[in-house]
């Protein structure tokens, strides 16, 4: 561990923040078999203290609870913090593309101008600032062109609402439609090391043109913890709970994988979690990596691994590892 926090810009935009950031879905309570809202405030507190600056949220985690949490957790602190968060999925209008139920509410996708316009004010108004430091957009909308919306966030720039753009669950075709405007700092998608896809799809295109890439579910949403075992029982609403990926047999072989790679943790004073983190950051195009935290334990677990570099003979043990263990699967 070097005792520093790896910071890393965000694309072009002058914007810098810690390499691991506090991703904060499970903050929401939505989908994670709800939240403590105290404990939620000390995580990301615990995560500010260890050096961790980059709180990425969205209104949809919890219909604006996440939002709301993160405030109060940064009153008198938001100069420490660059928030990262998002517009495109709403419930004030039925415009765009409906996408699911939250609480009874249809959630549409819609990244409109007037859309945009009004959903920033109330991002403001549940963060308790008056600046977002990275704002993106969340699911992408069908029903609007990219230029409409890149035209509405270049606006929010101008007027100093926000400092930086960017663009989540994209795919090649609209990534390069937001690279042509030159507006675009970032990308923020799902990547970890059993979720690989974009590192021949999306990565070659943001490498290129100088785009920073937001890693979410960097530890497959704790499955590469090294903390779920296959004796683990979801409950509620805890979206793992059927979710294939998470079969006993999956839980066995991630239980194995870090196993595997326990001699690398063990030599650096690490946990499992943090090497699968700083593996993630040495992949080559990503440039953050959000990690989930609902307690302080978890916060500064997570914080440790922007501390931790990895060798070129840790990387090559980690990947024998992973091809070994964790290849082929389900879910």
């Amino acid at each position: 561990m070097s005792g520093e926090q790896l910071i890393r810009e965000i694309g072009r935009s002058g914007v810098k923040a810690s390499a691991v950031g506090l991703g904060t879905w499970a903050i929401g309570g939505w989908m994670w078999g709800g939240t403590d809202e105290a404990q939620s405030v000390a995580a990301i507190q615990a995560s500010l203290d260890a050096g961790v600056t980059l709180i990425d949220t969205a209104p949809a985690y919890g219909l604006g609870r996440s939002e709301e949490i993160v405030g109060k957790a940064l009153a008198g602190r938001r100069d420490k913090a660059v928030i990262a968060t998002k517009c495109g999925l709403v419930w004030h209008t039925q415009k765009g593309k409906h996408f699911f139920d939250q609480d009874g509410k249809p959630v549409h996708r819609y990244l409109g101008r007037d859309g945009i316009i009004h959903e920033v004010d109330e991002n403001l108004r549940r963060l308790g600032t008056d600046y977002i430091d990275l704002y993106i957009t969340h699911w992408q909308d069908p029903t609007t062109p990219v230029e409409e919306t890149v035209r509405a966030l270049e606006e929010l720039k101008q007027a100093g609402k926000i400092r930086a753009i960017g663009a989540s669950n994209v795919n090649p075709s609209e990534l390069q439609q937001y690279i042509s405007t030159g507006s675009l700092d970032a990308i923020q998608e799902r990547f970890s090391m059993i979720d690989r896809q974009i590192e021949a799809d999306l990565l070659p295109l943001t490498v290129a043109n100088g785009v920073s890439t937001l890693s979410y579910s960097s530890l497959a949403l704790g499955l590469l913890s090294g903390a779920i075992g296959p004796e683990r029982i979801f409950s509620g609403d805890d979206q793992r709970k059927d979710n294939p990926r998470f079969s006993v047999a999956n839980r066995q072989k991630a239980k194995d994988f870090a196993e595997e790679i326990r001699p690398v943790a063990e030599r650096h004073g690490a946990s499992i979690a943090q090497v699968v983190i700083a593996w993630t950051l040495a992949q080559p195009g990503v440039t953050f990596a959000l990690c989930g935290a609902r307690n302080p334990e978890q916060a500064l677990d997570n914080a440790r691994a922007g501390t931790l570099r990895l060798s070129a003979d840790d990387l090559v043990a980690i990947d024998a590892a992973l091809a070994a263990k964790l290849a082929n699967m389900d879910g």
